[in-house]
């Protein structure tokens, strides 16, 4: 562990006007507030946030952030409260830890739910200052370092989230080492057999070669001699985790890959690397497709180096990067090597376009979930750079189209994208966009996103615009269909429908507006009737009910004689005919009516079954009958339920899967309307009652592949 001395001593020298009082003081505070607290290896608490610190002074970041790291623990777990640090460290201090601290306060919600939110609260926290996502860093990265003494399914989460969250993150702001350790740590972790398979393979490697480094080290700093170009040439191995990732992404074995040996090129200036790139092309064969030029494109994370694969020195095939000495440390360190803290001005987050576009992705999801979902896919490495017709440079991952590139231009152009010019000629917009593309965006206010646009657009941004727009969309649909309902449900009772009433009963269906309880009637979650009684306490009687009332006493003689015989529905004949009408589908649970039929018994309907209406004027073939208590244990029973998939490969599977883990069977299935985007079904399922049915269909209503469910029973 670094002494106090040490770590003054670390940050003085790059910062010889660093507070050294201010740095003492805070080595001491995070000492005595963890005290005698202990890290899961035995070592003292304090130990961690004296590394973290220490960490920072490699990145050679001012001295609130050094500082910063030695507090970023104490609030959380230890006694100590905002206002004391900022008492006794400042303002910009207390502002970083409390940034900090915010992350680790969401304990009890499950594991998704929490990882989302985290990120969530981290990105807002580096948006108002990114030394709360550098001193994060330095925490993840000691934590990972020390994860072996952790339990083995607590290793095993922090190293997916670290993969998944914490080493895209490093890499966006360009901090090359950290990532790189994360990456290795996690790898291990996560999968064992693979990396120690491949540091296996490049053991045996390095003894078969021993000298081949040095020696292709030795020719290529000869080759920049005989042609006037002063350079300093280092090389290394890929790490395992990027051979391993690359060896996914392109389906290859091991020996297939040409870049397990990378050599750097590093020249005084730009000029300098261009003419270094004409001797290695001049001087060696290069690999096809191997060429990248992320000096005049440089990446979104600021990172300038060219990168050509070539059949180098010894007959082996390398990757050399030439870059300044200038952007090798850009590379190396990210944002920290170009640090813009001037007198106490903080780097406001918001500054870099990659932030921006998490926090509007952050506004269209609905959930943290979504938000963490569509997150991932924006972090990844941007490897296609298209044009606009002014020239502006867009960096997208690959397999980008021009709705992906429409978004990332401006959420305005995506929404109202209708076609695309790629170099000049109109092209679909699910064409595939390639480096160097130059993109027109067409587009019409009359136009806005479909759904169908999510099944090719690959950025987070684009998808999460397209959802938030289906979503408001299909919610202004149910709106409309509840009003309707609502409507005539209490005009057929002769009752007012007013926003007073309704404003009144909000409480009762969680609803924060009267949309809302719209918005819930159309979707099926509540029923009008439901609305109407809440509204109306009072009133309990429909025409419908009347007429079964009225009917009790002609009925009473055929209601059951023997208590102890048990039938399956009260209010019958013992023997006498009974079916389930097909239009409603009536299930233990619902509120039923039974209707005389000519020569097939009785045809038993739901209370509120459309086809009852033909029957009201014919009060004498209505009987009132309910279910028996044993009714959901007798057998099964037929619900239908109409459903909208997304017409995507294993979506019926995993639809039909959702039903099985509920114990429901699929008796009939029928596909009634399809589109390229959607196919709507009806179809019946064999479960014991109306609960059943009703934890069947909240079950699917939280599979991403439904897009819309309810019960078919009218």
């Amino acid at each position: 562990m670094l002494r106090q001395y040490e770590l003054v001593d670390l940050v003085k020298s790059y910062d010889p006007d660093a507070d050294e009082d201010a740095l003492n003081r805070a080595y001491v505070f995070a000492m005595k507030k963890h005290g005698a607290q202990l890290r899961a290896s035995g070592d003292p608490y304090y130990s961690h946030p004296v590394e973290v610190a220490g960490i920072l002074t490699k990145f050679k970041l001012d001295c609130s952030s050094i500082i910063a790291g030695l507090l970023h623990d104490t609030v959380e777990d230890t006694d100590t409260s905002i206002e004391e640090i900022k008492n006794l460290f400042g303002e910009q201090v207390a502002q970083i830890v409390d940034g900090v601290t915010k992350l680790a306060m969401i304990e009890q919600k499950s594991a998704n739910k929490k990882q989302a939110e985290n990120f969530r609260k981290l990105l807002l926290a580096m948006s108002e200052d990114i030394r709360v996502l550098l001193i994060k860093l330095a925490d993840r990265l000691h934590n990972m370092r020390t994860l072996h003494f952790c339990a083995p399914e607590k290793r095993a989460r922090i190293a997916k989230e670290t993969l998944d969250i914490y080493a895209p993150l490093a890499e966006r702001i360009g901090m090359q080492e950290v990532k790189s350790e994360l990456e290795e740590i996690a790898f291990a972790e996560l999968h064992k057999e693979a990396h120690d398979s491949i540091v296996a393979r490049l053991n045996f490697l390095r003894e078969q070669g021993n000298n081949l480094v040095p020696k292709i080290i030795q020719r290529l700093q000869k080759d920049m001699e005989e042609n006037g170009i002063k350079a300093t040439i280092t090389g290394r191995e890929k790490t395992p985790y990027s051979i391993w990732r690359k060896m996914q992404q392109k389906n290859a074995t091991f020996e297939q890959l040409c870049d397990i040996m990378a050599f750097r090129i590093c020249v005084d200036d730009v000029t300098t690397c261009y003419q270094a790139l004409g001797v290695v092309h001049s001087k060696y064969h290069m690999v096809p497709r191997r060429f990248k030029d992320y000096i005049s494109t440089p990446k979104p994370n600021g990172y300038k180096s060219i990168h050509t694969g070539v059949i180098g020195p010894e007959n082996t095939r390398i990757e050399i990067q030439i870059r300044t000495y200038e952007m090798h440390e850009v590379a190396e360190k990210g944002v920290a090597a170009h640090w813009a803290y001037k007198q106490g001005e903080r780097v406001v987050g918001r500054n870099f376009k990659w932030i921006r576009e998490l926090l509007e992705i952050l506004e269209q999801a609905s959930n943290p979930e979504e938000f963490l979902e569509n997150t991932k896919l924006e972090m990844y490495n941007d490897q296609v750079f298209c044009f606009t017709p002014k020239g502006d440079l867009i960096g997208l991952p690959i397999n980008s189209t021009p709705v992906d590139f429409a978004y990332a231009v401006h959420s305005s152009v995506g929404d109202t994208c209708v076609g695309a010019k790629i170099n000049g000629e109109i092209r679909p917009l699910r064409t595939v966009l390639q480096n160097g593309d130059q993109v027109e965006v067409l587009t019409s206010k009359a136009q806005h996103p479909s759904t169908e646009w999510e099944r090719f657009v690959v950025t987070g941004k684009a998808k999460a615009a397209i959802r938030r727009y289906v979503r408001a969309h299909k919610r202004e649909q149910f709106i409309e269909m509840g009003q309707q309902t609502l409507e005539r449900t209490f005009k057929g009772e002769n009752l007012e429908l007013s926003d007073k009433g309704l404003v009144n009963v909000l409480p009762n269906f969680e609803a924060e507006s009267i949309d809302d309880i719209y918005a819930k009637v159309g979707e099926g979650l509540i029923s009008g009737w439901d609305v109407l009684r809440a509204v109306y306490p009072g009133y309990k009687q429909s025409k419908l009910e009347k007429v079964v009332n009225s009917l009790k006493p002609v009925f009473k003689k055929s209601l059951r004689k023997n208590k102890k015989e048990e039938l399956k529905i009260n209010g019958l004949i013992p023997g006498m005919a009974v079916h389930f009408s097909g239009c409603c589908h009536p299930l233990p649970g619902d509120r039923i009516v039974g209707i005389v039929t000519t020569g097939k018994g009785v045809a038993v309907h739901t209370i509120d079954c459309k086809q009852l209406e033909k029957y009201a004027d014919e009060p004498e073939r209505w009987l009132d009958i309910s279910w028996g208590d044993e009714a959901s244990q007798e057998g099964v029973h037929t619900g239908r339920l109409k459903v909208m998939l997304t017409n995507e490969p294993g979506s019926l599977g995993e639809f039909s899967n959702v039903v099985a883990r509920y114990n429901g069977n699929i008796s009939n299935l029928n596909i009634v309307n399809r589109t390229i985007s959607y196919f709507e079904l009806l179809v019946d399922i064999e479960v014991k009652d109306l609960k059943h049915l009703t934890d069947i269909i909240a079950a699917l209503r939280a599979s991403k592949v439904v897009s819309y469910v309810s019960r078919a029973n009218q």
